[in-house]
């Protein structure tokens, strides 16, 4: 079947690497992509989604970001949802006595308080460059801007997750996606956005949800492969993610999705 539509999470699944698609891909989506759109879907941040456009050729698509929390077509804002200041500064409060730092995402703005190996991490891996500052100077600015964040990240200890994660799930779980994408790491995201609400904005009239085929590896893709025409899983996916797919692809790092595009999509 011919699909109008190609959704495809990044890291763990179209990234054979930490930080790039293979030649592979970019050959692979170059054959398709002039029939079928191409849109990005990932918990980054915009500068680490547009590199990797412009490797596969296909700066003209739409983008989601932070899990659906942003969607941008290059810089024009399609739809913006964000945590406000008043659940920010109570996340900030139940981290104070913890080891736990805040990174914080707004836009194309990444804000942490200190460096540390995680943060180095970051950087390397997505090509982007966060600032330095306090947490409770950029909570600040951010009330006077008032903004919140598409995305918060803590960065803890095991031991501080350990403690955090069931607190921040009785206090705040009406409100928020909290995500342990780690032993170390929580993810934070509005609740009245996903990946899969972020696609039906960005669908038109004549699109429907079984014209899409979606690539992806982790819980936050689940409802996306559920719902759409095609869920096809990474074989590095976690096991309920492939137990909801449609088909098994190979590894990330095999090329999965490029080796599902080459056999099933190019014709």
């Amino acid at each position: 079947m011919k699909y109008k539509i190609l959704c495809s999470d990044l890291d763990g699944t179209l990234l054979s690497s930490k930080s790039d698609v293979s030649l592979n891909a970019i050959e692979q989506i170059g054959k398709i992509k002039n029939e079928t759109k191409i849109i990005l879907v990932s918990a980054r941040m915009p500068s680490a989604m547009w590199y990797i456009q412009e490797d596969l050729g296909i700066t003209d698509q739409p983008i989601i970001c932070y899990n659906g929390a942003l969607v941008l077509s290059g810089n024009k804002e399609l739809n913006s949802v964000f945590i406000p200041i008043a659940i920010l500064k109570t996340i900030h409060d139940l981290c104070a006595e913890l080891e736990a730092d805040l990174g914080l995402y707004y836009s194309n703005e990444w804000f942490v308080p200190k460096t540390s190996l995680r943060v180095e991490k970051e950087i390397k891996y997505t090509k982007s460059t966060p600032v330095f500052q306090d947490t409770e100077q950029t909570l600040q600015n951010w009330q006077e801007r008032k903004i919140g964040a598409h995305k918060i990240m803590l960065m803890c200890t095991k031991t501080s997750a350990d403690i955090l994660m069931p607190i921040l799930q009785e206090k705040l779980s009406d409100s928020l996606n909290l995500y342990r994408s780690n032993d170390t790491l929580i993810e934070i995201a509005p609740k009245s956005v996903s990946k899969l609400s972020a696609i039906k904005l960005l669908m038109e009239e004549h699109e429907l949800l079984t014209d899409i085929i979606a690539f992806g590896d982790n819980y936050n893709d689940i409802e996306m492969l559920e719902n759409v025409g095609c869920g096809v899983a990474v074989a590095n996916a976690r096991d309920e993610v492939k137990a909801i797919s449609n088909y098994i692809t190979l590894e990330n790092t095999a090329d999965g999705v490029a080796h599902y595009i080459a056999n099933n999509l190019v014709y």
